[in-house]
């Protein structure tokens, strides 16, 4: 059994409780040699593997999936993932380009939230990542055993696959988990029961001997010593992190007393950063200036360099019913705009209405927002008087969308506050860089070819054209972006008007510049960074498979064979 802790309770993987008499960790696990900050996609994959050879403490934010194990279906996925209440598995933010986006706060991460959707980097990022081929082939078959099946292609979907087709995406590829030009049906994580499973899920590979998972396990900060170098000077040394449980206790857990015991961020590109600047670590003036004490290195690459691959929807209503299906097929055309659709999604009015309510919340409570927030406030509440006039139960829609391969547009990430459980301030700068505003128009001009295509035509109403539909998309509140006149006939207002994310933000950790090759963070012993915020750029269609463990501690055999 790997046992689970509540903080006040614990439980093994399938959620039954056991209610403990304090909060604290068990005495045997007084020390660890690895401390794993974040419990999603890369957490879960290393916890599982470091703990073949060596013992581990995996910390986790938020709660477990197998709480509530039909959230994570498929059709609750709209529904769980609008879901921003205070226990919830999203926790909501705003970036200041005017998006909203969500943080995942649960064991498995963007996993237990996500559309699902399963590919494999391309041969030439894995190139130019400089990681070993084998390892990575290794690690990606490793994934796919316990969380992968090829999805059963239906009606709307075939339908999207032919037009993408007629639409000149091509060749066809079939069923593959390879990243090739052309359209194909890629992986999911939904099995032929309609069932999620989710990075929690490689957790049963650990050695449960050696793997402690604490739940609701609020990390402010990592502490550091130092290390005495050759030359007399010192250098910092991660030794200790300082948690706060579900009960609102602090506690601290430390390395043991050994040279390669290591503390790892795998909290993902909002939360990593945000840690290391929490704990000192960062740009010297930003910190000084929010009263982070003491500084514990000058870091001023830490924030910087934020991506977020930009994606612009467009709604396709059909007289013809359709299956319930989320992403599984792809154009992935020589632009570098991938085209994806899913069908049927279904969206609780009660939790819309809540969503859009948290929304406004949001923008009352912050100060930094747009002086046109007025206006924001007013398109919100409009949309919701429509909502309560047409829909009382659940509101239905069929999507199709671009999203711009890369991106080259950068951006960054400040503190917005000293408490660790507050959403720093992000802006990505969405098509700041004229090249990723020409893919989009290429990616958009590409999906009106396909809903205006033959082989689609059954999932459009007759004598309906694609760029009509545009104006559905610009009458709604997607974000907090005021709408041009001209978006409906000027594909690149349309882009900059309507962009929404698609959850695959990144590189604010980059390679090079805040971690080495082996991702050790530059200038600290015993503090590496693994996850998303590496990225220089996000691999292939999707950011499902984050395992990066292939370069992590080769020197020690705790890696080898996974």
């Amino acid at each position: 059994m790997v046992f689970i802790f509540h903080g006040s309770c614990y439980s093994d993987k399938a959620g039954h409780y056991t209610f403990m008499k304090d909060a604290t960790l068990a005495p045997t696990y007084a020390s660890f040699d690895y401390i794993i900050i974040g419990g999603g996609t890369s957490g879960c994959a290393l916890a599982a593997t470091l703990s073949q050879n060596a013992s581990v403490l995996l910390l986790e934010r938020g709660g477990s999936p197998y709480d509530n194990p039909t959230a994570t279906d498929i059709g609750n996925f709209g529904n769980t993932l609008l879901n921003i209440t205070p226990n919830s598995w999203s926790q909501h933010f705003i970036s200041e380009d005017g998006v909203y986006n969500i943080r995942p706060r649960v064991l498995g991460g963007g996993t237990v939230l996500n559309a699902g959707f399963y590919t494999r980097a391309g041969n030439e990022y894995v190139e130019e990542a400089e990681w070993e081929m084998e390892v990575v082939e290794a690690a990606y078959e490793w994934v796919e055993k316990k969380l992968v099946f090829e999805p059963r292609v239906m009606g709307w979907q075939t339908a999207f696959v032919d037009g993408l087709l007629e639409a000149g995406v091509s060749p066809y590829n079939g069923f593959t988990y390879d990243h090739i030009y052309g359209t194909k049906i890629g992986g999911t994580i939904f099995d032929g029961a309609s069932h999620r499973h989710t990075a929690a899920n490689l957790l049963e590979y650990a050695n449960p001997n050696n793997l402690v998972v604490y739940l609701h396990a609020s990390v402010h900060k990592i502490l550091f010593t130092t290390t005495e170098l050759s030359d007399k000077k010192k250098r910092p040394k991660a030794y200790k992190v300082i948690l706060q449980d579900a009960n609102g206790v602090f506690h601290k857990v430390g390395l043991a007393n050994n040279p390669m015991n290591e503390v790892i961020l795998s909290a993902g590109a909002m939360g990593s950063p945000h840690l290391l600047m929490l704990s000192g670590v960062g740009p010297m003036a930003h910190l000084v200036a929010h009263g982070i004490k003491p500084v514990v290195l000058d870091h001023p690459m830490v924030g910087q360099g934020m991506g977020d691959n930009p994606m612009n929807p467009v709604l396709v209503p059909s007289p013809t019913p359709a299956e319930v299906s989320l992403v599984q097929t792809v154009g992935i055309t020589k632009f570098d705009s991938y085209i994806e659709g899913l069908s049927n999604a279904v969206l609780s009015y009660d939790l819309t209405r809540r969503f859009f309510n948290g929304v406004l919340n949001l923008l009352k409570e912050e100060t930094n927002r747009p002086t046109s927030r007025n206006f924001f406030i007013q398109s919100i509440a409009d949309f919701l008087k429509s909502v309560d006039l047409g829909f009382k139960v659940k509101i239905n829609g069929n999507v199709m969308f671009q999203k711009v391969s890369g991106p080259a547009s950068r951006g960054h990430m400040e503190l917005r506050t000293t408490n660790p459980k507050d959403n720093p301030s992000v802006t990505f700068n969405y098509y700041q860089e004229p090249e990723d505003l020409n893919k989009c128009v290429e990616g958009i001009n590409s999906i009106i070819k396909v809903i205006d295509s033959k082989a689609f035509s059954k999932y459009k109403y007759p004598g309906v054209i694609a760029r009509e539909l545009l104006d559905l998309i610009l009458g709604l509140p997607t974000n907090l972006r005021p709408r041009h006149v001209t978006s409906a006939f000027n594909l690149k207002q349309y882009c900059i008007d309507t962009v929404m994310t698609v959850w695959h933000y990144h590189g604010d950790c980059q390679v090079g510049k805040v971690v080495d090759k082996n991702y050790k963070v530059l200038g600290i012993d015993a503090l590496r960074v693994i996850d998303g915020s590496t990225f220089l750029k996000s691999p292939g269609t999707n950011l499902q498979l984050r395992y990066m463990g292939q370069k992590i501690l080769q020197e020690r055999a705790a890696f080898c064979g996974n």
